[in-house]
């Protein structure tokens, strides 16, 4: 595989905003505010940023980086707001890296933002249920996850108890993270209690309904040099797809993971043992435990364990979701621009009480439809090049 992507682009600005509750904000304000921020950080202006990705939700999403563009005064050489769920920013990051490197662009600007809370007050999905499970009346898209976990504990004995660790390691990072949105203390026999939503997922082992925005700022490797901000490089990334709607997903117990996190690491010229941070797409605790599997950190069937062991808690030996996740800090409906912000700021050294001493190379996974789409980026700083 070529690995002429690898550090071909820098991050050079990396924002979050609104997290929690922006009342009388709409979904437009929140990724102009963020994308604001991010360019400052980077010392940068809309006058420099030539391509724009994103995506917003409900009906301006289709066009949602030409309506960006307008807002901010923007006049951007290419654009690109294709949608694969959640994991879409990884994909964004992918894309832009490919346009810079082949001098279609110079800046680009990825953004997102969500009024979810305020607005709905409940998960809003842009994807449905089949028409052969809409007779069964699932909860969507929890119930598709419920079935994965059901699967994945039929397999490998994995148990509630395990599922509910995950919920309570991220509420753990969360509580140094001023910025979460749930920093409750938080036990296993907490989510075990918690009402049932559906089996055998408790609503403690869901994520957040929050608003929040997000946004990242991309230049080439050489001229983040003279910006103001550490840059952080993108090692490495691959997207792999195996099924759209649950019900013709091959195996309910392994994910694409497998192969968009191999192809990733290939590309970056590492190997699990290098990566020093991890943050994963958590919409619900099964998928923490699935994508450590499916990503080669622990053998498949072993991660339930893995994270009893208290693992990827704060102290543990692989720190997972250190913002706190979507379990715990945010999830405003698409949460993968959250993992890669994060895994921007642990490179840069700028997470506070959460910092992971020394870390240089960072994992982001996002996740997108009903474990549908899953794409791995690979980030790391000066020092891994």
């Amino acid at each position: 595989m070529s690995n002429s992507l690898r550090a071909a682009a820098a991050f050079v600005g990396a924002a979050v905003t609104c997290l929690g509750e922006a009342p009388g904000l709409s979904s437009e304000d929140i990724a102009v505010q963020a994308s604001f921020q991010a360019l400052t950080e980077a010392g940068l202006t809309t006058q420099d940023v030539d391509a724009v990705f994103g995506a917003l939700p409900g009906n301006c999403s289709p066009l949602s980086g030409l309506l960006l563009a307008e807002i901010m005064g923007i006049k951007p050489k290419f654009t690109d707001n294709s949608r694969t769920g959640g994991s879409t920013f990884l994909s964004h990051t992918l894309m832009a890296a490919m346009a810079i490197k082949e001098g279609l662009c110079d800046t680009a600007l990825i953004f997102y933002g969500s009024n979810q809370r305020s607005a709905s007050g409940k998960l809003v999905s842009a994807v449905q249920s089949f028409p052969y499970e809409a007779d069964y009346k699932p909860l969507f898209p929890i119930t598709s996850y419920a079935l994965a976990a059901s699967r994945h504990m039929h397999e490998y004995g994995t148990t509630r108890e395990q599922l509910a660790h995950v919920a309570v390691s991220a509420r753990k990072w969360a509580q140094m993270n001023p910025d979460a949105f749930m920093r409750d203390p938080l036990t296993v026999d907490d989510v075990l209690s918690s009402r049932m939503v559906s089996s055998p997922l408790s609503v403690r082992d869901c994520c957040l309904i929050t608003d929040g925005g997000a946004a990242l700022v991309m230049v080439s490797a050489e001229r983040a040099k003279d910006l103001p901000k550490k840059p952080v490089y993108l090692l490495g990334g691959a997207a792999a797809t195996w099924h759209m709607n649950i019900l013709a997903m091959p195996d309910l117990a392994q994910t694409a993971a497998a192969e968009s996190g191999a192809r990733a690491m290939k590309m970056a010229g590492v190997s699990n043992s290098d990566i020093d941070v991890v943050e994963l797409y958590d919409a619900f605790t099964i998928n923490t435990i699935m994508f450590l599997e499916d990503l080669g950190f622990v053998k498949k069937g072993e991660g339930g364990a893995f994270v009893e062991s208290g693992a990827i808690a704060p102290g543990g030996s692989l720190p997972v979701n250190t913002n706190g996740g979507g379990l715990s800090c945010v999830h405003p409906g698409m949460y993968g621009m959250f993992t890669l912000v994060e895994a921007i700021q642990q490179l840069r050294g700028e997470c506070g009480e959460r910092q992971i001493e020394g870390a240089e190379i960072a994992l982001a996974h996002g996740n997108g439809g009903v474990l549908s789409s899953q794409i791995t980026n690979i980030l790391g700083t000066e020092a891994v090049l």
